[in-house]
């Protein structure tokens, strides 16, 4: 890699990632957590990198992105003289892997502008990212759906990639935010972790037959009534591992209405991404899945005004670079 041009702007597209479940909260077999999950092709955050006398940050989540920013430098010998901004950003705490893929997206635009050859999974653990789930590390690396293997107690490093398939470009999915309470994150998502009651172990292992031998069988063959009917299956079965901390299979008031009417409206696979309030559902075709995506429009506009509806393909891809002259827009 050649270092950034003196003037250019690195841009860096990441998709948001869609998080549906985790393989093991027992641990009995060495590994904890484990999970599935896909990058989809909107919303998507966009942030660039441009030679600066000193590091200034601008634009949506700059505070956040400022301290990103400031881990990487203080492992690097490269001094922070950068403009970073974000152009746009994903709505924090609602289920996207927000953090990460901002996390990410800052430390590949710094390594791109400063010419330093670095992966994802090398820039979670320099970021702090990918303790507990990798799902967002490498749907940002290669998109697609990811099977990864969980984490082992006292033992660092990202978990490892076990699987990744493209999604047909004809499926489309909807993914909605209500205007809800925010899900867990950072040290309350550890608290609520650490009082969650061990799934049964006959759960864990349906669990994971279910995406053996149904999800992932079905993606290859790309049936989506299939693949849609396990990916609910386990979204239910590994919702209810967390009903004491959010009251049920999914977050209480609109997202659990969401899932339930998009299910009655023909969605193949439905579900709750991470603690939400983020909640999709999947369909074949375009006008399929603008007729989904209009249907919950109209519903959540009663959730209030903050809330977001879209729909688009997932993306197979992961993160997008590129350089422009400084004269460009993004």
């Amino acid at each position: 890699m050649t270092t950034n041009p003196v003037g250019d702007i690195v841009f860096v597209e990441a998709p948001a990632r869609l998080h549906f479940g985790v393989l093991d909260l027992r641990g009995s077999l060495g590994r904890w957590f484990g999970g599935i999950g896909a990058a989809v092709s909107s919303p998507a955050l966009l942030v660039s990198a441009q030679r600066a006398g000193s590091l200034e940050v601008s634009g949506e989540d700059a505070a956040r992105a400022a301290c990103f920013a400031r881990r990487f430098f203080s492992q690097s010998d490269r001094t922070p003289g950068v403009h970073l901004r974000v152009h746009s950003a994903l709505p924090p705490h609602a289920g996207l892997g927000s953090g990460t893929q901002l996390a990410l997206a800052v430390g590949r635009a710094l390594a791109e502008l400063f010419g330093v050859h670095v992966n994802a999974t090398s820039l979670a653990g320099q970021l702090g990212r990918a303790q507990r789930s990798a799902v967002g590390t490498w749907t940002f690396e290669g998109g697609g759906f990811v099977l990864e293997g969980g984490v082992r107690p006292q033992v660092p490093g990202v978990a490892p990639l076990l699987a990744r398939l493209p999604f047909p470009v004809s499926w489309r999915c909807v993914v909605a935010i209500p205007d809800a309470q925010q899900g867990l994150s950072g040290a309350m998502e550890g608290e609520a972790f650490a009082e969650l009651p061990n799934p049964p172990e006959a759960d864990v292992q349906h669990v994971s037959h279910l995406v053996l031998m149904s999800l992932l069988p079905a993606l290859a063959d790309a049936d989506l009534v299939s693949f849609g009917r396990a990916l609910s299956a386990i979204q239910l079965l590994t919702g209810r591992w967390f009903a004491s901390v959010q009251g049920g299979a999914y977050a209480q008031g609109w997202s659990e209405e969401v899932v339930r009417r998009m299910t009655e409206w023909g969605a193949a696979g439905v579900g709750q991404s991470s603690w939400g309030p983020t909640v999709y559902g999947l369909v074949d075709g375009e006008d399929g899945g603008r007729r989904l995506a209009e249907r919950v429009q109209t519903l959540l506009a009663g959730s209030g005004t903050q809330h977001a509806v879209y729909c688009g393909p997932f993306n197979n891809t992961g993160a997008r670079v590129w350089r422009s002259p400084t004269s460009h827009s993004p």
